[in-house]
Order: C-alpha cells, then sequence, then structure tokens
C-alpha cells in the first residue's frame, strides 16, 4: 500500500518495457530471491490495450503511439522515484501504544533481528543524570533512568501482528523519584508528591496489537493487554522526538501522559493512511507507589481519539477521556480530561505544541500548555527546549495549609544540548545539559524563593543511533 503509485506506474510499464519494470521489481521492500528474466517481446507484438479507449483519437499517429505512451509511464515513473522521501512514505510512525506520529519521526531505532516470519525489534536506553533545583523546596540528587523496549512483528497476507512490552529497573529507584520542581502526581509512602518526579513501573508495556486489511489503505486495529496505554493524548514523552535528549519529564505530565502506564486496556480503532479513529476502555486509577507488581486490570474509564496526518510531517490529534478516580489521595473524585496536540516533524527538527484540560469531577478545570522541540544541528550535535503552563492546585497537599487547593499557574523555561558520540553500528552515547527558570505568582515566594532555577547533567546510552 506505501507505493501504490509505483505499483500501478510499475505494472503499466511492464506492459510496454518488462526488462524496466524487471529493475524495480522490489520497491515494496520485498526481498525474494532474483527472477527470471522477462522474455524478449516478439518481433511483432499484439498491441497493448488502448488506455485511451472511449476518447477522441482523431489526429494521434497510431504508429508511434506505443513508444509515445512507455516514454510517459517510463518518465512518470521516474518522476516518482525522484520525488522527495517527505512524498514518498506516507504511512505515519507509531509511539507509545496506539499513538500516531508523523512519517517523517521514522521509526524507532534499535537492534532487528529475523527470525522465520518474526521480525524482533529491541530497543532501549539507560541514563546517569544528576538534578539540582533551587529555592526552599528545592533539591538535589544523582539517580538514573531506563526503559527496554521489545517488538515482535509478523505480517501475514490478512494484516499484522504485534507482540508488545517495555521495561523499566526505575522501581529500584525510592518511591519520592527525583526533584522536578513544580511537578505533582502520585504519591510516596502514603503522602502526595510535590516538586518530585516518580519513578516508572518495572512493566510499562505488556500488550498486542493486531491489524486486520479491510480495504486498500484501511485497516482495522484491536490493541490490548494488562499493562498497555488507551487512546488518550499524544504520544507520550519518552517516545516523542521532540523530547528525544531532554532528561526531564514535564511537569505537566500528569496532563498529558499520565495514563501510559495503565493496568488493563482494549482500544478498538480504524486507520487509514492519513488519518485514525479509536476508543479505549481501560483502568482509570494511576499505579501504585508498589512498583515491581502488574496490579489488577479493570475497565472502569473509556476514551476517544481522532488523529490526521495531512503530510508526512504532521500528526495532529484530539483527544478525550472520561478516568475513574485518577489520584489514589483523591477518592470519589473522577476526571473528565480533553487533550489536542499538533506534532511536526522533518529531518532536522521535532516539534510538538500542546494542550490539555481535565475537569475535576466535583471540582474545577485546571489546563495545561506544552511546547517542546529537538534541533539536530548536525550529526552529532542538538539543541532541545520546552516550555511549559501549567494550572496546578495539588502544590500544598496538606488539608491544613491555607494555600491546599488553590490554584496557581506557573511556567517553565527550558533549554539543553546534546553531544552524540555513535559506539560502533549498535549503541550511542549522549552527554548534555539543560537549565530551567520559572515564572510564578509572587504568593509562592516564601515557599520556592523569588527566582527559583534547575539544571541537569546526563550521560545517556542508547540501543540504535
Amino acid at each position: 500500500m506505501k507505493f501504490t503509485r509505483i505499483a500501478a506506474l510499475a505494472c503499466a510499464a511492464s506492459l510496454a518495457v518488462p526488462a524496466y519494470a524487471q529493475n524495480h521489481e522490489h520497491d515494496h521492500g520485498e526481498h525474494t530471491p532474483a527472477q527470471t528474466p522477462a522474455p524478449a517481446p516478439a518481433p511483432n507484438p499484439a498491441p497493448a490495450t488502448d488506455p485511451h479507449a472511449g476518447h477522441d483519437m482523431s489526429g494521434m499517429d497510431m504508429s508511434g503511439h506505443h513508444h509515445s505512451r512507455q516514454k510517459k509511464v517510463n518518465e512518470a515513473v521516474q518522476a516518482i522515484l525522484n520525488e522527495p522521501a517527505e512524498i514518498r512514505k506516507p504511512i505515519p510512525a507509531e509511539g507509545s501504544g496506539t499513538a500516531r506520529l508523523p512519517a517523517l519521526e521514522g521509526g524507532m531505532h534499535g537492534l532487528h533481528l529475523g527470525t522465520g516470519n518474526w521480525m524482533v525489534m529491541l530497543h532501549g536506553d539507560v541514563s546517569a543524570k544528576y538534578t539540582k533545583a533551587t529555592g526552599p523546596r528545592g533539591d538535589d540528587k544523582f539517580y538514573s533512568t531506563s526503559m527496554l523496549m521489545a517488538v515482535a512483528q509478523t505480517e501475514p497476507e490478512w494484516g499484522r501482528i504485534q507482540l508488545k512490552t517495555m521495561m523499566s529497573l526505575e522501581p529500584a529507584m525510592d518511591a519520592e523519584g527525583y526533584p522536578n520542581l513544580f511537578a505533582t502526581g502520585e504519591t510516596a509512602g502514603g503522602l502526595p508528591l510535590v516538586d518530585r518526579q516518580h519513578p516508572h513501573d518495572l512493566f510499562m508495556e505488556l500488550a498486542a496489537r493486531v491489524d486486520f486489511n479491510i480495504g486498500d489503505q484501511t485497516r482495522l486495529f484491536l490493541y490490548g493487554g494488562p499493562v498497555g496505554e488507551p487512546a488518550l493524548g499524544p504520544s507520550a514523552f519518552m517516545h516523542r522526538g521532540s523530547a528525544a535528549y531532554n532528561p526531564e519529564p514535564p511537569i505537566a505530565h500528569h496532563w498529558f501522559d499520565s495514563t501510559h502506564i495503565t493496568y488493563g486496556v482494549v482500544t478498538a480503532g480504524l486507520a487509514g493512511n492519513t488519518w485514525q479513529i479509536e476508543a479505549s476502555a481501560f483502568r482509570g486509577r494511576e499505579p501504585d507507589e508498589h512498583r515491581w507488581n502488574i496490579e489488577t486490570p479493570k475497565l472502569d474509564s473509556w476514551s476517544v481519539r481522532g488523529t490526521l496526518n495531512p503530510t508526512p510531517n504532521w500528526a495532529i490529534q484530539a483527544s478525550y477521556g472520561e478516568i475513574k478516580e485518577p489520584e489514589a489521595v483523591h477518592p470519589g473524585e473522577n476526571e473528565h480530561r480533553f487533550t489536542a496536540s499538533a506534532h511536526y516533524a522533518s529531518s532536522a527538527v521535532s516539534a510538538m505544541l500542546a494542550y490539555s484540560a481535565k475537569k475535576r469531577v466535583p471540582g474545577e478545570t485546571l489546563s495545561a500548555w506544552l511546547g517542546e522541540v529537538n534541533w539536530k544541528l548536525d550529526a552529532k550535535n542538538v539543541l532541545f527546549g520546552r516550555f511549559e503552563n501549567v494550572a496546578n492546585d495539588e502544590l500544598f497537599p496538606d488539608h491544613h495549609d491555607p494555600l491546599h487547593d488553590v490554584k496557581f499557574r506557573v511556567s517553565k523555561f527550558q533549554a539543553g544540548y546534546a553531544r552524540r558520540i555513535p559506539l560502533g553500528d549498535t549503541f550511542q552515547l549522549a552527554l548534555g545539559g539543560s537549565v530551567a527558570a520559572y515564572v510564578k505568582p509572587s504568593a509562592l515566594d516564601p515557599y520556592y524563593g523569588k527566582s527559583p532555577m534547575g539544571y541537569t547533567f546526563f550521560a545517556k546510552l542508547s540501543l540504535g543511533h
């Protein structure tokens, strides 16, 4: 389906120029043994079917028609083959769960192993980091984050089967995680985490996806498993090219990505090359602080998402979900979440702008904006940045504090640099750092200081480039 136009023209060309068509028989990516050369045309071949049948043919020189048609077909095929990759790669890239990315974002780079009819892709990274945040609530810590992903895939005639798993050794970290000023969400020791980023679970994904071809460029798919991600929000930050080298999770993580580890997910969708619609049933409660186990799956929440990929450069999504009691410290409080995002990718730049609004039920609506970019200056040097603007009412979880449940709007500005160092054909090392500054209401000065800031240094070893 990827090269429909090329295939059609190649078939037409094969009627007139068998040798030319033979030279391009592997444009579909298949690697079959060499075929027996096409026989030379008979001295007086029968005329090919006239593609202009039914049209006014008066005034045409029929003796030169065959050669004219051959020339036009050859020119058209060559024109398509000479098109930029941006035009010839219409199928979007896959992000976390069933989320889509721009086609030019590309697939995950890693180690690919073939076994029979199956292809296994391994991708992962481990990072050593040091983070420091200033001010009365600031902290510093040396820590490590990690992720290993494995996808086994086969493509029978009727579609595709994927078996997916993703794991992390972050549960070995203290439950309080690491410093991330103005971030909130989840718990440690039964208490809400504030100004900290929680570690991820051992199992970040344990799911399967099956696609059924129901048309030339249309697929019906089912996705699900005991650990997965519902159709809600953009692709999680660990899988976005716009955040590829950013060492810090967004402080808006629980506006956009909090469902990326969900215990119990079932998703059904319909997809074409430029669009996708899908719906999920899933467990609304976020993971608890016991991160080595698999929690009991439930299907008590739901979401819907629509995605457009109008060109290979873009992925635009809007989604809505109703989540049952996501926060353990807010029993009886549900959430209605709306997100929208536009993700752009080219050979050098990946960028995303996103908006989210979560309506507490009961409660008020909290909104967040996020913009991030990753710019490859060349093969070894990368600049990245992120801007966030978040309305948060969880900065003072103590019910006796007068600022408890008071909404504060905070902005974070972050910029960084990474140096990529290839280590053979399989691994890559990236060394870099980032610095962040914040804009906040003056009412928070006694708690955060007048001008808090933070920085992170990192070394990231990746499987794949």
